[in-house]
């Protein structure tokens, strides 16, 4: 199915913890959590060089006896797996959790955006707001309106839960050279912590990040 990981190669056994109750899904229906590895496969690292204990650490310590991949996940009907996101990119919105790869998976199904990127920040109400990084495609005009077509389509998507608090457009997003984004320095800017965005060496373009704190919604 297209957008999924597919279902399981030979020798790979997935399954899905229920982040509530740290315990492995039974079964082989729908479900979502954290993504695991339930038994050894070929080709599996087996240490980090000079440092066996934080191999431990990082793959085993989260949920004993299984290999924790740092993913979330969901498994449909048919079997297929569907990354969510990094359990790292978790949001927390209302006691819900919400992965802000969905979130963005949803915002980019609207024809006028080219990308966008989703981070938290502190919200009095909810715990944590969800702030909306939005680049538009070439010709597309930013307005109220689409961003109201926007927050619509997340809901529906998703649902009410996932509703955009900001949505900021982003003429780019700061990038290293590699293309991977740079969401520490987003939720800085979300969170309107300016004094400390960290090393910005690594940016393809340094440049984007004055356009974004210049235009931040969340003051």
């Amino acid at each position: 199915k297209p957008g999924s990981a597919t279902r399981p190669f030979f020798g790979v056994v997935p399954g899905i913890i229920d982040t509530t109750t740290n315990r492995l899904i039974e079964g082989d229906g729908e479900a979502s959590g954290a993504l695991v590895i339930t038994r050894p496969w070929p080709g599996q690292m087996r240490t980090v060089y000079g440092d066996h204990q934080r191999f431990i650490d990082t793959y085993f310590k989260t949920y004993p006896g299984y290999y924790f991949t740092g993913d979330g996940a969901r498994r449909d009907a048919d079997g297929y797996y569907w990354i969510t996101g990094r359990m790292d990119d978790v949001l927390n919105v209302s006691g819900h959790r919400l992965g802000t790869a969905e979130v963005e998976s949803a915002l980019v199904l609207h024809e006028a955006v080219a990308e966008a990127a989703v981070v938290g920040f502190p919200h009095d109400i909810k715990g944590q707001g969800i702030y909306c990084y939005v680049t538009l495609v070439k010709g597309a005009e930013p307005s109220d309106d689409l961003r109201k077509e926007l927050v619509q389509l997340v809901r529906k998507e998703i649902g009410p839960i996932a509703t955009p608090d900001v949505i900021q457009w982003a003429p780019g997003l700061p990038k290293t050279r590699s293309g991977k984004i740079m969401r520490r320095i987003l939720r800085k800017i979300a969170a309107n912590e300016l004094d400390n965005l960290g090393d910005t060496s690594t940016l393809a373009d340094p440049s984007v990040v004055e356009n974004l704190i210049e235009h931040r919604v969340n003051r």
